[in-house]
């Protein structure tokens, strides 16, 4: 049986090392996110202040795969 992940949306508020960064979750908690390797082959460039969707384990709260970069609000086409 194949274990459940809970999805979350956050924010990416800093940038660690080899692909990981700190990620505050809409539910206000703070976790360690690393880039899935999906993100990795396509060359997403994910930075602090982009919004993510995150994978979250069910026996590990505190770590979770992004596996999302959702697109900015700002980055609209104004024609």
């Amino acid at each position: 049986m194949q274990e459940k992940k809970i999805i979350y949306e956050g924010l990416i508020t800093e940038s660690l090392s080899n692909g990981m960064f700190r990620v505050r979750l809409d539910n206000e908690d703070l976790i360690l996110g690393y880039i899935s390797g999906k993100i990795r082959r396509g060359f997403i460039r994910i930075l602090p202040g982009d919004r993510v969707k995150v994978e979250v384990s069910r026996y590990d709260s505190t770590r979770g795969r992004i596996i999302y970069r959702l697109p900015n609000k700002d980055s609209k086409d104004k024609d």
